[in-house]
C-alpha cells in the first residue's frame, strides 16, 4: 500500500472513529425532554416570528395554544399569505411587525419586537413550523430549571415526509450528535456552544442583560452566535433533544433544503470560501470516494464503506427517528456529499436570499 493510501485510510478512519465516539457519548449524556404538566409559575411568553407561515400555523398553533402559557404572541413579519388572519383565527395575539431597520436581519428584528411586547419572565422563541405536543412546555421549563441555564435551546425531532426533504434535513441531527460532545458545553469558552433557532428559551433577565436580539442583529446564523456571545458574557447554556415533546418539519422539498442550508453554511464555515471548498472535498473523500475505489485497492475499504452507511442510521436511532423509512436514510451516505454540492455553491455567494430578503454574507468570502 502506498504512503498516500495509508494516510487516506488513517485520516478517514480517524474521522469516522471520532464521530462514532462522539455519538456514543451523546447517546449516553445528551439531555432529553419528557412530557410534564405546565407549572403554575413563572409567567411564560411563547413567541412566534412568522413570515408567510399560513401553511404551517394551522398544524402548529393549536398545540402551542394548548400548553397553558401566560401568552402566545405571533409577529406577522410582512407576510403576504394571510399569516396574521390565520393566527387570529386560532386565538393567538398578533403583532404587526415594523419595517426592517438598517443593520438588522429579519428574524433577529422579529424576535426583538416580540420580546419587547412580551410580559413573561421566561421568553420562549419558537418557529412556526415547530409542533408542540402535550406536556412540552412543562418539559422545557423543567429542563430550564434543572440545568440552571440562562438559554436552553431544544432540537425538535425531525418529521420528514417526502423523499426530497429526507435527503438533507436529517443532517441537522448528524452535525449536532457526531461533532459536539455534550459534556464540552460545560466548558466556559464561548466556542463550546451550539443552539437551534427553532426553539430558544431565555430567562428574561439574562436576555435583557445582553441586549436581546440586538446582540445578533446582523448574523445569518443568529442562533449559534447568540449562544456563543451569551456564554462569552457569563451566561449559562444548555441543549436538549425534543424527543416526543416537540417535532418539526423544516423543509418540504430538496430545493427548500438547499436554500435553507445554503443560507447558513457560509456563516457556519466562518464566511471562508477556502473552508467551504475543503469541507466539500473532505466529505466527498470520506463518504463517496470509498465507493468509487476498486474493492481490493485499499486495505480496510469495506470498513470505511460500512461506516459511511451506518452513521446516519445510528444518528436516527439516537435522535428517536426509528421508523423503517427513517432508518433507510442511512443508504444515502455515499451520495449525500454530492447532494450537498448545491448548498456549498449557494454559500459561496456574497449575497443570499431568504423569505424574500437578501443579505450580505460578509467580506471574508
Amino acid at each position: 500500500m502506498s504512503r498516500l493510501s495509508r494516510v487516506y485510510r488513517l485520516a478517514v478512519g480517524g474521522f469516522f472513529a471520532y464521530k462514532a465516539a462522539t455519538l456514543l457519548v451523546n447517546a449516553l449524556t445528551f439531555p432529553r425532554l419528557r412530557p410534564r404538566p405546565t407549572p403554575a409559575g413563572p409567567r411564560v411568553s411563547l413567541l412566534v416570528p412568522a413570515r408567510n407561515e399560513a401553511h404551517n400555523l394551522p398544524h402548529t398553533l393549536p398545540g402551542l395554544l394548548a400548553q397553558g402559557a401566560h401568552e402566545v404572541l405571533v409577529l406577522d413579519d410582512g407576510s403576504t399569505d394571510g399569516t396574521a388572519e390565520v393566527a387570529r383565527q386560532y386565538g393567538a395575539r398578533v403583532i404587526s411587525g415594523q419595517p426592517l431597520p438598517a443593520g438588522w436581519h429579519g428574524k433577529p428584528w422579529a424576535c426583538q419586537q416580540l420580546a419587547q411586547a412580551a410580559r413573561g419572565d421566561v421568553l420562549v422563541f419558537t418557529d412556526a413550523d415547530v409542533t408542540w405536543h402535550p406536556g412540552a412546555l412543562g418539559a422545557v421549563l423543567h429542563e430550564l430549571e434543572r440545568s440552571g441555564a440562562d438559554l436552553l435551546s431544544v432540537y425538535p425531532r425531525q418529521h420528514n415526509v417526502t423523499l426530497g426533504e429526507r435527503l438533507l434535513t436529517p443532517l441537522v441531527d448528524d452535525v449536532l450528535l457526531t461533532f459536539l460532545p455534550a459534556p464540552l458545553l460545560r466548558l466556559p469558552h464561548p466556542s463550546a456552544a451550539a443552539a437551534n433557532g427553532q426553539l430558544m428559551t431565555f430567562r428574561r433577565k439574562a436576555y435583557e442583560r445582553v441586549g436581546g436580539h440586538a446582540l445578533v442583529r446582523a448574523d445569518l446564523l443568529e442562533d449559534v452566535a447568540f449562544a456563543q456571545r451569551l456564554k462569552g458574557r457569563g451566561g449559562r447554556l444548555a441543549l436538549a433533544l425534543g424527543e416526543d415533546c416537540l417535532g418539526v418539519r423544516m423543509y418540504r422539498s430538496y430545493p427548500e433544503s438547499v436554500a435553507g442550508f445554503g443560507k447558513n453554511a457560509g456563516a457556519f464555515h466562518g464566511r471562508s470560501r477556502a473552508l467551504l471548498l475543503l469541507s466539500a472535498a473532505w466529505h466527498l473523500a470520506a463518504y463517496t470516494l470509498p465507493w468509487l475505489l476498486p474493492a481490493r485497492s485499499l486495505r480496510g475499504l469495506p470498513w470505511l464503506r460500512a461506516a459511511g452507511l451506518l452513521e446516519r442510521l445510528l444518528v436516527n436511532l439516537v435522535s428517536g427517528r426509528r421508523a423503517p423509512a427513517d432508518l433507510a436514510e442511512g443508504l444515502l451516505g455515499p451520495v449525500t456529499p454530492l447532494l450537498t454540492l448545491p448548498v456549498y455553491l449557494r454559500a459561496t455567494r456574497r449575497r443570499v436570499s431568504w423569505k424574500g430578503r437578501e443579505y450580505e454574507q460578509g467580506s471574508r468570502l
